[in-house]
């Protein structure tokens, strides 16, 4: 099955195998490093945050996407990525708020090493599932 571009990055439906997440990673990375650099090159102008940060908000939706699709693909619902995106931060407040930062350090580092496996190690189902068709099936 061949996607279009905007469908693969924007579509919150299907299912996608752990290279296209990862090439999609390495584009958010360019992109936000290429950003950086060009940043200096504007002088972070005013025109320039406004479209960075456009850009940004696209890549996040995207990311958000994509990682959905990922959990799809693993037979899991996209409400995984609330658990993988708030408790790294919710973590790291209490640990400046309450103490016990070594505890919550390593649970946030945990949580951020079980995304880490979850979305971009881990095969996805064989076969069909809930989801869509496998994606592997269709190479």
């Amino acid at each position: 099955m061949d996607t279009d571009f905007a469908t693969l990055l924007f579509s919150f439906q299907g299912r996608i195998n752990r290279a296209k997440y990862w090439i999609a990673v390495a584009v958010y990375a360019s992109l936000l490093i290429a950003l950086f650099g060009l940043g200096f090159f504007f002088q972070f102008s005013a025109w320039f945050v406004v479209a960075a940060l456009l850009l940004i908000l696209a890549m996040g939706i995207s990311g958000i996407a994509i990682g959905i699709k990922r959990l799809h693909d693993r037979d899991k619902t996209g409400w995984w990525l609330l658990v993988f995106y708030l408790l790294p931060p919710i973590f790291d407040g209490l640990s400046r708020s309450i103490g016990f930062s070594l505890v919550f350090t390593l649970a946030s580092a945990a949580v951020s090493l079980w995304m880490m496996v979850e979305l971009g190690f881990l095969r996805g189902t064989s076969g069909p599932n809930q989801y869509g068709r496998d994606p592997l099936a269709d190479q």
